[in-house]
């Protein structure tokens, strides 16, 4: 007869069980509203700007300035969270933002243009890393199982919302009253959603937990070949998110069917949201670089019907499935991420993650614009960024396998012959 307790069965990889373990469901909800004004801001800036008599030709450039400051900012807010924990950044940028995004409608877009886009841009730059700051908590949320595997595809595929949600509340609050109350209904929604994340003890006390953010050896730069191939891949995966959303505009001005601008980049979103639902109910054989590969190989797959179809209603429904292979090589750059960066920088990593993806949709926007004119070219810009990625993934191979092989997750070699403590 044996005393040992047989050990206990591994939780299931439900939804369900992701969202009963302790603060996943208020910290993942708390950045999906925090992280609203990401799909408001740019929208009602726009609305406004044109509103208040500056034009399109103006608010275009006003509106992807604060999505380019805010991905440009990532880097050194992820940094100064490493440094300072996550409560002392996103409180003070929440602050910041929400006051910032008032403060706008009282700056004319005609008579002072140069305080419309100062405010922008300042507003850009303080919007609350939420995103790389979550990723940074669930390895203290969850064990390495099942679970945080399908919490990460959760995560990943639950952001499309914030695009899918944000876009529609400020059409509505603008309908019915306008852009100033969608502005200030973003400013709300940011702040309170921020707050919800800032004051969960999993956030309040996570840099007490990050012993190797003490100065010493174990702060290495985020230099290794792998990562740095990894995030100029993702510039890719940008460009076609990027190309994809001109590329709507477009196809409803082709058309005349205005509602397709909305629609299409909607039809995208969802497609991520279900990918990655698909994606965390089980977990998949093969590593982490494998399955971005995979993923990577199937996301340029998913856009080539894009050159053979003409019907709005068709490819409507082709666009789901790229945006279901979005979800996936999100996710696992992120854990390839995670094997790559050099323990206690990794919310300074997923901040450059961030980056890449912004910088490389804002090119595919410019460029998708420049070629609005000539279908063919703009229906087949997302198929280019999604080659460029995966060709720079293939040629990343052996650096993100010997990167994930060459240390373990958060410690350093230990120089030959010393003793073990």
């Amino acid at each position: 007869m044996s005393l040992t307790a047989p050990p206990a069965p591994a939780p299931r990889a439900s939804y369900a069980a992701v969202l009963s373990s302790p603060y996943v469901a208020r910290l993942l909800g708390g950045t999906l509203t925090g992280r609203l004004p990401n799909g408001m801001a740019p929208v009602a800036i726009l609305l406004w700007t044109s509103a208040a008599g500056g034009g399109i030709a103006f608010g275009g450039p006003l509106s992807a300035l604060y999505s380019l400051a805010s991905a440009l900012s990532q880097p050194v807010k992820g940094r100064l969270m490493d440094g300072y924990g996550q409560t002392a950044v996103h409180l003070p940028a929440a602050l910041l933002n929400s006051f910032l995004l008032l403060a706008l409608p009282a700056a004319d877009p005609q008579s002072r243009p140069a305080l419309a886009t100062a405010i922008v841009a300042a507003a850009g730059l303080t919007a609350p890393p939420l995103e790389a700051g979550l990723r940074a908590l669930w390895p203290s949320l969850l064990p390495p199982s099942p679970l945080r595997h399908a919490a990460l595809a959760l995560d990943t595929g639950s952001q499309g919302l914030v695009y899918i949600v944000g876009p529609l509340l400020v059409v509505v609050l603008t309908s019915v009253h306008s852009a100033s109350l969608a502005l200030a209904a973003a400013a709300a929604l940011g702040m309170a959603g921020t707050a919800v994340v800032a004051c969960a003890p999993p956030s309040r006390r996570w840099h007490l937990a990050q012993s190797a953010r003490a100065a010493g050896p174990m702060r290495r730069q985020l230099r290794s070949p792998g990562l740095v191939l990894l995030l100029l891949s993702l510039t890719g995966t940008g460009f076609s998110i990027g190309a994809l959303n001109v590329w709507a505009v477009t196809l409803a001005e082709r058309h005349g069917q205005d509602l397709l601008s909305g629609i299409v980049p909607a039809a995208f979103a969802t497609g991520s949201l279900i990918g990655g639902l698909v994606y965390g109910r089980r977990t998949w054989c093969g590593t982490a670089v494998g399955q971005l590969l995979a993923a990577g190989a199937a996301f340029l797959a998913g856009w080539t019907p894009l050159l053979a179809l003409h019907e709005p209603p068709s490819l409507t429904v082709a666009v789901v499935v790229p945006g279901a292979f979005l979800t996936v090589v999100v996710g696992c750059a992120y854990a390839t991420t995670d094997d790559l960066a050099p323990r206690g920088r990794t919310s300074e990593a997923y901040a450059w993650l961030i980056l890449s993806i912004g910088v490389g949709q804002a090119a595919g926007t410019a460029l998708s614009g420049r070629l609005a004119g000539h279908p063919l070219a703009s229906a087949s810009l997302p198929a280019l960024g999604a080659a460029f990625a995966l060709t720079v993934l293939l040629t990343a191979r052996p650096s993100l396998a010997r990167g994930g092989r060459a240390r373990p997750r958060g410690r350093h070699r230990r120089p030959r012959g010393s003793r073990r403590s």
